[in-house]
């Protein structure tokens, strides 16, 4: 029995984090999906110029060894703290630049559409995330809470490829397009 082409579409997804940032690599042809490298860049200990640093550096280091086609971002949506909020922006323009830098076209999700393509709904926790995560790359175990995202936004990106932009599921009402 011939076995079937393994789909060679690469795609990165990063779940950016000031202490944290989560990173999911999977090979897709927008039905099938399997993992191909997944980890954490942990930063947490440095002071915060040089996290930056290392998450650039990172983030490069994962682009330049894999060479993904393309890379999904996880957006910023709400923060309570101000300061957390900026981190966090400041974390994300670092792994954006480092995906462009590494010629990977940058793409970028809310939380709650990445929840809706892979698990259903926008409101999912992350136990649900993890767990669906597992099921929809038939890993042997949950990946770590990081890293969980991380495979979800680039399955999310995959769930939709080659969909019009028209008809992407909106992350909210504001982006609803009959």
């Amino acid at each position: 029995m011939p076995v079937p082409p393994q789909p060679r579409h690469r795609i990165l997804g990063i779940d950016p984090g000031s202490r944290i940032t989560g990173y999911g690599l999977i090979a897709s042809d927008g039905i099938r999906s399997i993992r191909l490298a997944s980890g954490c860049i942990r930063v947490g200990e440095y002071p915060w110029p040089e996290r930056l640093g290392r998450i650039f550096d990172g983030v490069a280091a994962v682009v330049a060894e894999h060479q993904p086609h393309e890379m999904a971002v996880e957006q910023l949506i709400f923060a309570r703290d101000p300061t957390a909020a900026l981190k966090l922006g400041q974390a994300r323009g670092a792994v954006i630049c480092a995906g462009l830098k590494g010629g990977a076209q940058v793409h970028e999700y809310s939380p709650k559409s990445v929840k809706l393509a892979v698990v259903g709904t926008g409101g999912a926790d992350k136990a649900q995330v993890q767990h669906m995560v597992r099921v929809l790359l038939a890993l042997a175990e949950e990946p770590a809470e990081d890293e969980a995202d991380a495979l979800a936004i680039a399955l999310c990106h995959a769930h939709s490829m080659g969909i019009p932009a028209r008809k992407r599921a909106a992350a909210s009402w504001r982006d609803f397009r009959p």
